[in-house]
């Protein structure tokens, strides 16, 4: 059976000091545990029934309802924790087609709790550290560490994807400098256009941002995810079966299927496939989606969350 034990709660979600706040984001783990039971139980004897071209129909079928379900408890959430542009619940179906997402990095200070605006500098000053506010500056760390590794004097670092058939596929990106800039530009605009008020939309500091791949590129990994996820019901090594699904996992992180919301749409669909595949419920890590962002395919393929899996 699912439990919400598969589902910790990212710090990347934990926004404020407040101990009743924190306790109602954590509860969001509960809404996941019971999605996925209910998928694991409709598909724990047709996934592995089906051959791989209908089992991937079936993954499919279960994204698309899982986009539904993701939406629908968007549109009775209270509101956002922290600071940030009003929730707009429609963002969780709209397809992300030639609009991508713009994930800034770094140094944020929006997810300190009780930060308040400063004009001249364009950021949040002030507040108390949060979980999310202290992971994504060690993120922001480690993406500054990979242009120094990888493309050391660019402000773009193209994520270059080696697929398990040797193809190579671009993508996301990693922006800083000018380009960088430029983006907190769209976004300003982008936000104005939806209507928001984005004069408070924190664009000074050090300017760093995750941006999601190509759409093309992105149906490719994509693709690819579910095919790894299909064909991993055939693999009689235990070993193999988790290797499968660490890389459907890192695809699937890749390729983002909506605006907003796919992070929680992706971590039941895994969870659910992997209870099937190692007739155990894996552990999701908590912040799956920013190693896969940020760190590369190498170092974000195997996840410390992954230690339970190895055949005891």
């Amino acid at each position: 059976m699912i439990t919400s034990d598969s589902f910790p709660t990212p710090d990347l979600a934990q926004r404020s000091a407040d101990p009743v706040e924190l306790a109602r984001v954590r509860e969001f783990a509960g809404h996941q545990a019971a999605e996925a039971e209910a998928l694991r139980q409709r598909l724990a004897e047709q996934l592995p029934a089906a051959d791989p071209d209908r089992r991937v129909l079936m993954l499919r079928r279960a994204l698309a309802e899982l986009i539904q379900w993701r939406y629908q408890l968007a549109l009775t959430a209270p509101g956002r924790l922290g600071i940030g542009i009003k929730l707009d619940a429609e963002r969780f179906r709209t397809p992300l087609r030639s609009d991508p997402n713009f994930d800034r990095l770094g140094t944020l200070g929006r997810l300190r709790a009780g930060a308040e605006w400063d004009p001249a500098s364009l950021t949040y000053r002030g507040g108390t550290a949060t979980p999310a506010s202290r992971i994504m500056d060690r993120y922001g760390r480690a993406a500054l560490a990979r242009f120094d590794a990888e493309a050391p004097g660019e402000d773009v670092l193209r994520n270059e994807v080696l697929l398990p058939d040797g193809r190579r596929v671009m993508g996301n990106r990693l922006v800083r400098g000018e380009p960088a800039a430029e983006l907190a530009r769209q976004l300003v605009i982008r936000v104005g256009g939806r209507g928001h008020d984005a004069s408070r939309m924190e664009i000074g500091g050090e300017l760093l941002f995750a941006v999601t791949a190509a759409d093309d590129d992105a149906d490719t990994l994509h693709a690819e995810a579910l095919r790894r996820l299909a064909n991993a019901l055939d693999e009689d090594d235990h070993r193999a079966r988790v290797w499968e699904w660490q890389t459907a996992r890192y695809l699937l992180y890749q390729s983002p299927r909506t605006k907003k919301g796919s992070d929680a749409v992706i971590r039941v669909l895994l969870v659910v496939v992997g209870a099937v595949l190692f007739e155990r419920p894996p552990v999701m890590q908590q912040d799956a989606d920013l190693r896969c962002a940020v760190l590369g395919q190498l170092d974000a393929t195997r996840m410390p969350a992954d230690a339970a899996l190895d055949p005891r």
